[in-house]
């Protein structure tokens, strides 16, 4: 999976279930303080993550993310080994 198909999937994701503003879905955009997820929507991302991907999402590859692009570079690690 290429990071442009990844991004786009999340991105689906964000404004499917979470309702974000497409606009507002740029790489460096922060999802805590740009979107205002919270930490149980953080949970629920990493939860549809796994479901996407068939993958177990390890939760400390997770902590530091904080931008849409953080978020694309973990799947693809995730991913693509």
């Amino acid at each position: 999976m290429t990071d442009a198909e990844i991004e786009r999937k999340i991105k689906e994701i964000l404004i499917g279930e979470f309702e974000c503003d497409a606009s507002k879905l740029k790489p460096e955009t922060n999802l805590f303080t740009e979107l205002d997820l919270d930490s149980i929507d953080a949970v629920d991302l990493v939860v549809r993550i796994q479901q996407e991907t068939n993958k177990k999402v390890d939760p400390e590859d997770f902590r530091q993310i904080r931008t849409l692009g953080d978020v694309v570079a973990a799947v693809s690690k995730l991913v693509n080994g």
